[in-house]
């Protein structure tokens, strides 16, 4: 209603009110009507008028007790309009309260309708059924269509017709289970104009519940400019990258020789680093190797030399002659060992080792092996051998034979006569697993560190005969098989290596 006729309805009804009460006696119907008079004014857009309304009632009450009940009694009068007028005061609060609600209902609305029809961006808000229940101005211009003109329609047709029944999947989907969704989410988007033309955008997902009923929002940028930009932006780039591509081949063609000449001069100073590198690798390989043979070739060939020396002497006496060329055969089976050591890390070295894989049967070719170490240690050590899994592996049988020989010799070599030397084989399709395990001294957690390093002894292996060259020659071959080995040891408890081989597929 227009403010002066709610202010000229409000004076009517109090004037009413007034008239009634000059020809009956006041009552609960005349109070009434003071109070409905101020009560009224709740449809005024001004506050004023909910005063206004509520001063005139109250003078209107007062010119009632002075002046239209002469002949009743003052007090009895003023008791009964007393009532009156705090009604009156009440109703102008009460309505006064209500009016502030609703401005500030109206000024939440104002602005939201604000943000809603003035955003620079689509917003869209849709039920559960995918119809659109409202949309703003923008989101119709972005999508060429009229005021009004989408309400009630399902989103897909906003949406390019070839994904529409995926689309809503997805949209039933979300319903079941909402997770608001940013702008940009990595996705690439595209949207459906009434003329039939796809466009490029991003939308921006929250939902809400009213009641049972679930709604989503969505917010919607047209990235068509900055798809173009990048597009631009990617073909200059392109253009740029091309050039670039032309001006350095160019470059390139005109310094041919002094590119030539600079890389023959780089291959010959890598070659000059890498042959000086390698000279001093193989200086220091003979420093160590004169210092290893010195030492070690130092006791047997003493001995040698003694019993050859004490064998002329024991002419008549058998058995020290014979205990005298055992020494010498020991002797010369160390030396021997030894060299074959350095040969084969000089062959590794020089990569004139092949692989050779064949298949065999590998239970039997351990059980063989395990006999042959047996008769070669001259049983000084029991030795224990189980296997499980298949039998036929692809591998090459020198080099896993080269392996255990080792492995099976130093067992022996580090633990006192007597004590078990415990094999333990497993082969599947992919991997043959091979354990050696001895009870002998043991080797430190720092020795551990550098025990596959040439040349390296333990710290309580250095009384005990050895290159320390075995365990880094094993690690050289199982390279060779794409293998690997590990270790477990404590001192004076035992030691045991684990090697790991590839089975290779049979072709």
């Amino acid at each position: 209603m227009d403010n002066y006729k709610i202010t000229y309805l409000s004076i009517a009804l109090t004037l009413f009110a007034l008239f009634l009460e000059y020809i009956m006696p006041s009552g609960t119907y005349i109070s009434a009507g003071y109070i409905l008079g101020v009560i009224v004014t709740i449809y005024a857009k001004d506050k004023a008028e909910v005063v206004f309304s509520a001063v005139v009632a109250s003078i209107a009450i007062f010119g009632a007790v002075f002046l239209l009940h002469p002949n009743q009694e003052y007090y009895t009068s003023a008791i009964n309009h007393s009532f009156t007028l705090m009604g009156v005061v009440a109703a102008m609060f009460f309505v006064l309260y209500v009016k502030q609600i609703q401005l500030k209902a109206e000024r939440d609305t104002l602005q939201l309708e604000s943000l809603f029809s003035n955003a620079t961006e689509g917003i869209i808000l849709s039920n559960k059924a995918g119809e659109i229940e409202l949309i703003n101005p923008f989101a119709e211009k972005m999508f060429g269509y009229d005021e009004g003109e989408l309400i009630g329609k399902k989103i897909e047709v906003l949406i390019p017709r070839t994904i529409h029944a995926r689309h809503e999947k997805y949209r039933e989907g979300f319903h079941d289970n909402p997770v608001n969704r940013p702008m940009g989410a990595g996705r690439d988007l595209y949207a459906l104009k009434k003329s039939g033309d796809v466009f490029p955008v991003e939308i921006s997902l929250s939902h809400y519940k009213v009641g049972r009923e679930s709604y989503v929002t969505a917010f919607i940028i047209d990235i068509t400019v900055r798809k173009r930009q990048y597009e631009e932006i990617e073909r200059v780039s392109r253009e740029v990258r091309e050039l670039n591509i032309a001006l350095e081949q160019k470059v390139k063609d005109r310094t041919v020789v002094l590119h030539e000449t600079l890389s023959q001069l780089e291959v010959s100073k890598d070659e000059l680093a890498k042959a000086l590198e390698k000279e001093k690798e193989v200086s220091d390989l003979k420093s160590r190797f004169v210092s290893t043979v010195s030492h070690e070739f130092r006791t047997p060939l003493s001995t040698i030399l003694t019993s050859a020396s004490l064998i002329k002497s024991y002419v008549n006496d058998e058995m020290k002659r014979q205990r005298h060329v055992h020494r010498i055969e020991e002797s010369v089976t160390h030396m021997n060992a030894m060299l074959e050591d350095l040969l084969s890390l000089g062959k590794l070295e020089e990569g004139l080792i092949e692989v050779r894989r064949d298949i065999f049967d590998i239970a039997e070719f351990l059980g063989n092996l395990t006999q042959e170490m047996a008769e070669t240690t001259k049983r000084k050590n029991p030795i224990l051998y189980s296997f499980e899994g298949i039998k036929d592996v692809n591998t090459d049988k020198r080099l896993v034979k080269n392996i255990l020989i080792n492995l099976i010799s130093n067992a022996v070599k580090f633990s006192e006569e007597g004590k078990p030397i415990s094999i333990v084989a497993k082969a599947n399709q992919e991997l043959i697993t091979i354990s050696v395990t001895d009870a002998g001294i043991g080797i430190s957690e720092e020795d551990q560190k550098h025990l596959f390093t040439r040349f390296f002894r333990g710290q309580n292996a250095a009384n005990i005969k050895g290159t320390g060259l075995g365990l880094h020659i094993v690690t050289k071959y199982l390279e060779l098989l794409d293998g690997s080995i590990s270790l477990s040891s404590k001192l004076d408890e035992g030691t045991s290596f684990t090697i790991t081989i590839q089975n290779a597929p049979v072709v």
